[in-house]
């Protein structure tokens, strides 16, 4: 029996411009089983968001293009189908939990309206019937059906949050995109949205891409965890891998910038620099210019992907042991 539900390969990117070419996603490789959640964990601007829309079919185009790649889901290569063809599946099949709530609902619509709308779209039900599900939707996320007449003013940001989540899981998707769901939210909130989440995900067995900037709430939520700098996955392995036993330098960078509770420490170590222009990216590998370990080499060779231990993954000149072998040549 196949468990793989997504398996992403080559995927690149590009906005293009009159004046330049915005390089977003370079190569991307990655790989999903039914049930499961993986972290994408990066710096804004490593190509997160966009990886996701290209998933969705959603990159505007123009200037956006899809340039090579395959994206399968279920087997199917989303890449190779007609605009109709991919609006059945998204939201019934796939379905994404945008960044900002405010900004994600219709102002003008009762939130059981737009709740209801996705599920009589994708579902063959009345507008009756659409209607008590969104009902029923609500108080799963833990608002009383009783307030699908109201609009979005009348909710907090954390109750917006939860009318999205509800959308996005009204029709049983098989795989959910949550584009940093917490970030709009004080902490307090945010851990009760990722517990609902996960109660959702193992409620309706669904497989989720979580987008952050934040390794906690990565170890709260994830099975795997994959790194991405630059528009690539520089490191991919599971929670364990990422956590116990990290190699790129990127995400020893990425830990370093966190307060850690068992050392006492003056200052914290953040990574030096900023992620590279997309328009000019570095030659060789692309976290040179801000790596503490990049050698020569590293400006001229770009690293492949070496797995380190079974399905632990990383691009590093280091792990591949070329450097060392330039350097006892010298």
């Amino acid at each position: 029996m196949n468990d793989k539900l997504l398996d992403i390969k080559d995927l690149t990117i590009e906005f293009v411009t009159d004046d330049e070419v915005v390089s977003a996603v370079n190569g991307l490789d990655m790989e999903l089983n039914k049930g499961e959640t993986i972290g994408l964990v990066g710096e804004t601007g490593a190509g997160k968001t966009t990886s996701a829309l290209g998933i969705m079919g959603l990159v505007p185009n123009p200037p956006g293009k899809i340039k090579r790649g395959s994206i399968k889901f279920e087997g199917v290569d989303l890449l190779s189908l007609s605009e109709e063809e991919m609006r059945k599946i998204r939201g019934s099949k796939i379905s994404m939990i945008f960044q900002d709530p405010m900004t994600s609902l219709n102002p003008v619509m009762t939130v059981g309206e737009q709740i209801a709308e996705v599920i009589e779209i994708h579902e063959k039900v009345n507008k009756e019937e659409a209607f008590e599900k969104a009902k029923e939707m609500l108080e799963l996320v833990g608002i009383p059906g009783g307030r699908a007449n109201d609009f979005p003013h009348q909710f907090s940001g954390g109750m917006k949050q939860r009318v999205v989540i509800a959308i996005a899981l009204a029709c049983n998707p098989e795989l959910l995109i949550a584009d940093e769901p917490t970030t709009a939210l004080d902490v307090t909130i945010q851990a009760q949205v990722l517990d609902l989440m996960n109660e959702l995900k193992e409620k309706f067995k669904t497989a989720m891409i979580l987008i952050t900037h934040d390794l906690g709430v990565v170890a709260q939520a994830c099975d795997k965890v994959a790194i991405m700098y630059a528009g690539e996955i520089v490191e991919a392995g599971t929670l364990l891998d990422i956590f116990e036993n990290p190699k790129h330098p990127y995400t020893h960078g990425l830990f370093g910038s966190i307060p850690s509770l068992d050392e006492e420490c003056d200052r914290l170590k953040p990574i030096q620099g900023l992620m590279p222009d997309p328009t000019n990216l570095p030659t060789g590998c692309k976290f040179h210019p801000r790596c503490p370990h990049a050698t020569e080499l590293c400006s001229r060779q770009q690293p492949q992907i070496t797995e380190v231990t079974p399905g632990h993954k990383v691009r590093c000149l280091i792990c591949e042991g070329l450097v060392k072998e330039e350097e006892e040549k010298k």
